[in-house]
């Protein structure tokens, strides 16, 4: 739902090109079933969708689509399998982010479409938290994945059908959707792009350039595959690097488009120029050190140049890579004793234990993400502590050990945490204020320690609070002096507080984190979910928490340049 006002910070950002690759499913989930004996025979695909006269529901713009893809179940039940980006102000979208499946053959696969236009206000929030019936629905498609990839094209063009609209006959638009197989290769490509003496085409400033990247398929057309951010008001440009998989560019020979647009705020971007290169092209420019001139939309002739300012190949591994190569995922829990959760004796505390079984908020997340990290952890001792409670000495504690020991805060497994939290219910008073330094800071100071004994351990901090912060700048420094060592930090909120200071430290929608003395976090740590939008049916504990924790260990991973235990050159990707 665009708007003359609206907040366009979040259609300048880049899209497709970033470190952690292209969108893969879920190799955690693939390595549990190949664990257990389960090979699952399929085929990896991945799906682009782009979209053609779609509604127009807003008054003084165009509509900010974005795509939804279901999988619809035996028993009719729809399971979401992905989101696209949201593109401002276009009834005309292509789409960047991919959605990923696994076809099956022996398998019927019927897949559901909704495309939304995305109110202004959500613009800079992360489609995965979008709760979608705030969102306008612009129409349906549906199909089975079958009729896909049995097209000589392997794309499908749907006629989208609105049942809700009661404004008579209307067409709705089309939605396209082309299926490619995902390749098992390593091989990358990081490169860094600039442009000089661009075209301004702006009439009271200069040009907000951004590169659109497209590889040519064989049908002749072409699909995007990367997006840089937006340069604002500069026609000599550097852009930040961009990583394109093989998946993403196919091969060097592979013919790719580069368009130079001047981003609008009303979503028509002016084309400044476009050429054709491939990435073995793209070599001898860099190795040259010389530009290219763009080809221009009029016959007009013009100085614009691009250049490769850096060009490297790179190998990427996937966490499977890791995983298998005998890397682990270390648990460790924090619990909010603070007296704002109310008297554990009372039924409606949010620490009140149910006699019949019934789990609360905090056992709830305890089990369901322990369950799943457990898992990697071979000794499944995970350190367990409290903040905000009255031990028994009297005193308010921070970061006290949540099975009562003076010396030992580690617990044996999923269950024996679940039973220090009972036990110390009984023997912590709630207090308060609530503050996680002290706790990110533990976890922080056991991550670093393992470096100099151990390169095959990563930490996964799980707080669940029901507050609000009173130390958010003290928070901010630990987790930015955090941000370098091998730790991600899962926060989950219980209750019905107001949780905008999580989402400030959940920095998916915003800058990084940046401490008191104006560091800058070296990556994003933090991953957020409110258990209310749980417990509406939005999102598991799990898919909330866990989605980004892959893609936070493999940043971890990249930026020190480690490599799984027992590679070898020349060894087969499991990915």
């Amino acid at each position: 739902m665009g708007g003359c006002f609206s907040d366009v910070r979040g259609g300048k950002e880049a899209v497709g090109g970033a470190q952690a690759g292209p969108t893969v499913h879920n190799d955690a989930v693939e390595f549990f079933y190949r664990s257990h004996g389960a090979f699952p025979l399929f085929s990896q695909l991945e799906l682009t969708m782009s979209a053609s006269n779609l509604l127009d529901l807003d008054v003084t713009s165009k509509s900010d689509p974005m795509v939804v893809v279901y999988a619809k179940k035996s028993d009719g039940k729809l399971e979401e399998l992905g989101r696209t980006e949201v593109i401002l102000n276009s009834l005309n979208p292509v789409w960047i982010e991919k959605v990923s499946i696994a076809y099956q053959f022996e398998m019927v696969q019927p897949l559901i479409f909704h495309v939304y236009d995305v109110d202004t206000k959500y613009h800079n929030v992360p489609v995965k938290t979008l709760n979608l019936r705030d969102q306008e629905f612009l129409g349906e498609g549906s199909c089975g994945l079958s009729e896909i990839v049995t097209k000589q094209t392997r794309s499908l063009t749907l006629n989208l059908m609105n049942k809700n609209w009661h404004g008579g006959m209307r067409k709705f638009g089309t939605l396209t959707v082309r299926a490619e197989e995902t390749i098992a290769s390593r091989s990358a490509v990081e490169i860094k792009f600039r442009c000089s003496h661009l075209e301004n085409k702006d009439l009271f400033s200069k040009s907000d350039p951004f590169l659109r990247i497209s590889r040519i398929v064989e049908s002749g057309g072409s699909i995007p595959i990367c997006k840089t951010e937006v340069v604002d008001n500069n026609l000599n440009p550097t852009w930040k690097p961009v990583c394109l998989s093989m998946q993403q560019f196919g091969s060097k020979d592979t013919p790719l488009v580069f368009e130079c647009f001047d981003f609008n705020s009303n979503g028509d971007h002016v084309l400044i120029g476009k050429i054709q290169k491939s990435v073995a092209d793209l070599e001898k420019l860099y190795k040259e050190r010389s530009g290219v001139n763009f080809v221009f939309p009029t016959s007009r002739q013009g100085h614009e140049k691009l250049f490769v300012d850096q060009l490297f190949e790179k190998e990427q591994f996937s966490f499977l890579d890791y995983i298998s190569s005998g890397y682990e995922l270390n648990f460790m829990v924090a619990v909010d004793f603070t007296g704002s959760n109310g008297d554990p004796r009372s039924p409606d505390s949010l620490h009140y234990i149910d006699p019949y079984g019934r789990l609360n908020s905090y056992q709830q997340a305890i089990r369901e993400v322990g369950e799943v990290i457990q898992f990697y952890d071979d000794d499944k001792r995970f350190p367990a502590w409290g903040f905000g409670g009255r031990t028994t000495n009297g005193t308010v504690s921070h970061c006290f050990n949540l099975n009562g020991s003076a010396s030992d805060f580690e617990v044996e497994g999923v269950e024996g945490i679940m039973g220090a939290y009972a036990t110390a219910l009984h023997n912590v008073s709630l207090a308060g204020p609530t503050l996680f330094g002290l706790v990110v800071n533990k976890a922080a100071e056991i991550a670093s320690r393992s470096l100099s004994s151990s390169n095959n351990k990563y930490y996964v901090l799980l707080i669940i609070t029901d507050g609000i912060l009173t130390d958010l700048q003290e928070t901010k420094d630990a987790l930015v002096r955090a941000s370098n060592l091998p730790l991600s930090v899962l926060i989950v909120g219980v209750g019905n507080a107001d949780f905008k200071q999580m989402e400030i430290l959940d920095a998916d929608s915003g800058p990084r984190l940046e401490s008191s003395t104006g560091r800058i976090a070296t990556r994003d740590i933090v991953q957020f979910v409110a258990m209310r939008e749980v417990h509406s049916g939005q999102i598991s504990v799990v898919q909330g928490l866990l989605e980004e924790l892959p893609g936070q260990f493999l940043s971890y991973m990249r930026s020190m340049d480690m490599k799984p235990l027992t590679f070898h050159a020349g060894q087969p990707s499991t990915s």
